[in-house]
């Protein structure tokens, strides 16, 4: 897969543009709610996101910063709408990135105070461009949020930081659309050459989210386009972690993540197979080895379909064969096959 050509721009101690792809999510506690949105902080952080964005909606919302900064190592996002004094009160508290439309917080000499206030301490802007916020003359060029709409929002606001020599940026072009999301992210792709961080705003619920994120942001990666990505669901931010995790891994993109496969079942099966291989999948999501794993309901499908898996389970009428490389190395009753196979994962 080759990744596209970016500006390099530093987030804290990351930098996007280069061979990772950063995981973030959103708290969504209350503003107001300074222990809930540390404690959710903490557990973002714990769950394997890299990246979190708080919203700052009023100067008491400030506080945040300093109390999750101090219980949490990644970097912090301030979301800022409109209000050009709380993105420059967020620096001035140590904030790492500020997400703010330029175009959207008045006159240049508010977009200067920004553009120069960053610029200072180092830190990027993130433009966030989504189907609600293109221009209203946009709109009416386009008659619709159409993905050219999108893009052209999306440089007009990069235009305005570029007038006071700022382009430590990066950019998302977020829709509810799929089609329209992948659309105006390739489009964009072609006219900038700024780190660009994927969404399908507005995705849904947990389940319909993640089947709309994964194609969104699954399409855009695997053709090397995006640096930084967002799994929206209304849900726990905590499931939005394992999401993006999960679609990263499945094109290749988590390198130090175990693979799990598993077949559908069918009337061959003798084993409970659902249930096992859901306890798999549980017992390995925090093991990090490079390593794929197979559990396959039997003989047909295990050790024949399945032999490019480093290990696996085939299962059998009450018992099991673990399996390393296609080659059937012990045979385990069925009580006894999870033990078995991770005992086998921890070996390998």
């Amino acid at each position: 897969m080759v990744r596209r050509k970016v500006k390099q721009v530093a987030l804290k101690n990351l930098v996007f543009g280069g061979e990772k792809i950063y995981i973030q999510s959103m708290l969504n506690k209350p503003a107001e709610d300074i222990s809930g949105s540390v404690e959710q902080a903490v557990a973002l952080e714990q769950a394997g996101c890299e990246i979190i964005r708080a919203a700052i909606p009023n100067k008491q919302a400030i506080r945040l910063i300093d109390a999750i900064k101090q219980k949490v190592s990644v970097p912090l996002v301030a979301d800022i709408h409109f209000d050009y004094r709380l993105a420059l009160e967020a620096v001035q508290a140590g904030i790492d990135k500020i997400r703010i439309n330029p175009g959207n917080i008045g006159s240049d000499d508010r977009v200067k105070q920004v553009a120069d206030a960053c610029k200072a301490a180092g830190i990027p802007i993130r433009i966030g461009v989504n189907s609600g916020s293109v221009e209203k003359h946009i709109l009416a060029k386009y008659s619709r949020p159409t993905p050219e709409a999108l893009v052209e929002s999306a440089m007009y606001h990069v235009s305005l930081l570029h007038k006071f020599d700022f382009d430590d940026i990066v950019i998302s072009i977020k829709s509810s659309d799929v089609e329209t999301m992948i659309l105006a992210y390739e489009l964009l792709a072609e006219q900038c050459d700024y780190p660009l961080h994927l969404g399908v705003t507005e995705a849904g619920t947990e389940r319909m989210g993640l089947i709309k994120s994964s194609i969104g942001i699954g399409s855009l990666l695997v053709k090397g386009i995006g640096d930084t990505i967002r799994v929206s669901l209304t849900s726990d931010p905590v499931h939005e972690v394992a999401a993006a995790r999960d679609i990263l891994k499945a094109i290749g993109l988590q390198k130090n993540e175990i693979t799990l496969v598993s077949c559908p079942t069918c009337g061959r099966t003798k084993i409970n197979l659902i249930e096992l291989a859901n306890q798999v999948e549980q017992a390995v999501q925090n093991i990090h080895k490079p390593i794929k794993v197979a559990v396959m309901g039997c003989a047909v499908n295990g050790p024949g379909e399945a032999r490019d898996a480093d290990l696996g389970i085939a299962g059998g009428d009450g018992c099991a064969v673990i399996f390393k490389k296609g080659e059937i190395i012990k045979k385990v009753p069925e009580q006894e096959v999870l033990a078995a196979l991770l005992e086998e994962i921890e070996a390998y």
